[in-house]
């Protein structure tokens, strides 16, 4: 899955960089039709500037929908972590829907040719 990491106001570490792509490549073992996601890093300033939250968004498209988490942390690898744990449930109830709309198509016996006959 091609993956857009996003740092506001910042520069990024490549190393966090290949830390998001290999923690949301493991989100293919439950779906396995991404198109294509999107992550933002931001920085939320708390109560003294010093501190800063981490906050991250992560957007990915599969086929007619969007599944979208945002989380914080004290660093972005918690908050990437938390966010995939939302992902990851979100992904299960997609496909559980999905599921069920197929299973209900096969469901649906085709209709039977009437023919009216003369009297």
């Amino acid at each position: 899955m091609k993956i857009n990491v996003h740092a506001v106001h910042f520069d990024i570490d490549p190393k966090l960089v290949g830390f998001i792509q290999n923690k949301l490549n493991k989100l293919e073992t439950f779906y396995d039709k991404f198109i294509s996601g999107e992550v933002f890093l931001k920085l939320d300033k708390g109560d003294s500037n010093k501190i800063h939250k981490k906050h991250i968004e992560i957007k990915l498209s599969v086929p007619g929908n969007t599944i979208f988490a945002e989380e914080k942390g004290t660093t972005f690898e918690e908050a990437t972590d938390l966010a995939l744990e939302a992902l990851k449930s979100q992904i299960k109830k997609f496909k559980d829907k999905r599921n069920e709309v197929e299973h209900k198509k096969r469901e649906i016996p085709a209709e039977e040719e009437v023919v009216e006959d003369d009297f």
